[in-house]
């Protein structure tokens, strides 16, 4: 199966040419795509926490580069300048603001957001609680209404459009209004990524519901507030293994009836370990290309590994950039609610 996915075709913004050599050669046409869709719109202000490896400053840079973003370095100025240095890193006109390590880095980046003076953030060479222990603060973080979750974007080779997998990284073991706030972050993004209306595909092990697996009876729930009006934007369907999430000959095979299996845009995981387990073998084992943001915050969150490389980073920054622009109204055929208003 040959990806086929193409944003909105009759949407000006997806067909300007790429900028830059990046994708070239890879297989990852859903990526392209996305880069094409990120063009005309102006990058956003970026705090690029803790940058003190090369990964962190390559991918920043980069980013820059596609005008995704426009970096604010936050951390230590002279390990910031010194592996800069190092790996021949120009930083001529990039903002540093300096923070004496990675705890404060972490918290004053939260205070840009809250002043206003950034519009995402972009993790660095820390480790992930740090970031997240100064987004979740509760009195100085960047909380929401809306619970938080980490959404993956998948180019999938085999696949004909960008796989959104959710959560495999922030909620462990996800209660039923966890859930419902998941489905909602990916809606979101999914929407910011022209799926006007994106197919949802409830996970579990099997496509029936059964007290004995309880992740089937709260697939049948969430469908169900979708019917009341609960959850909005998307089309749902649950509970669905995976193979009846996503392949059309599984589907018939099985003579399942419905809008969503065999053709899913977002997966949703019973819990994290499932959801970590999809993302990682879909990237290691079938070669997809992968990024993520967290949702449900004031601003994006790029929480990248610090082992991703350049191309994580980049498309994490185009999802960042198309999701902040989307909430804007800048973006055609798609919502723009801010997120404590959905």
């Amino acid at each position: 199966m040959t990806p086929t996915y193409s944003p909105n075709d009759d949407d000006p913004s997806t067909k300007s040419a790429p900028k830059s050599g990046l994708l070239e050669g890879r297989n990852m046409p859903c990526f392209e795509a996305l880069l094409l869709r990120s063009r005309p719109h102006d990058p956003i202000r970026t705090a690029i926490v803790h940058p003190c490896d090369e990964h962190s400053l390559h991918g920043a840079l980069q980013s820059r580069a596609e005008t995704l973003i426009v970096p604010v370095l936050v951390g230590p100025r002279p390990r910031i300048e010194a592996v800069a240095a190092e790996a021949g890193i120009d930083l001529t006109g990039i903002e540093i603001e300096d923070a004496p390590h990675s705890h404060a880095a972490a918290e004053r980046a939260v205070e840009l957001v809250r002043e206003g003076k950034v519009e995402a953030l972009m993790k660095g060479a820390l480790h992930t609680d740090e970031i997240m222990g100064a987004v979740v603060h509760s009195k100085t973080g960047l909380r929401t209404e809306r619970r938080m979750s980490h959404v993956f974007v998948l180019d999938v080779s085999r696949y004909p459009r960008p796989l959104l997998v959710t959560d495999a990284a922030i909620n462990i073991f996800p209660d039923l209004e966890t859930k419902a706030d998941i489905i909602r972050n990916a809606i979101a993004l999914a929407q910011s990524l022209g799926i006007d209306v994106p197919k949802v595909a409830i996970l579990s092990a099997v496509e029936t519901v059964t007290e004995k697996i309880p992740s089937t009876v709260e697939a049948a729930a969430l469908c169900k507030m979708a019917d009341r009006g609960q959850i909005k934007g998307g089309a749902l369907d649950g509970p669905l293994a995976f193979d009846n999430a996503i392949s059309p000959e599984a589907v018939a095979s099985k003579g399942i009836v419905s809008p969503v299996a065999g053709q899913a845009d977002v997966l949703i995981a019973p819990d994290l370990e499932a959801g970590n387990m999809i993302a990682k073998q879909l990237t290691y084992l079938a070669g997809a290309g992968s990024a993520g943001l967290v949702l449900g915050a004031r601003v994006p969150i790029m929480l990248t590994s610090r082992a991703d490389g350049v191309i994580a980073r980049v498309m994490s920054a185009a999802l960042a950039q198309l999701y902040v622009r989307n909430r804007q109204g800048a973006l055609p055929g798609t919502l723009a609610k801010p997120i404590a208003e959905d």
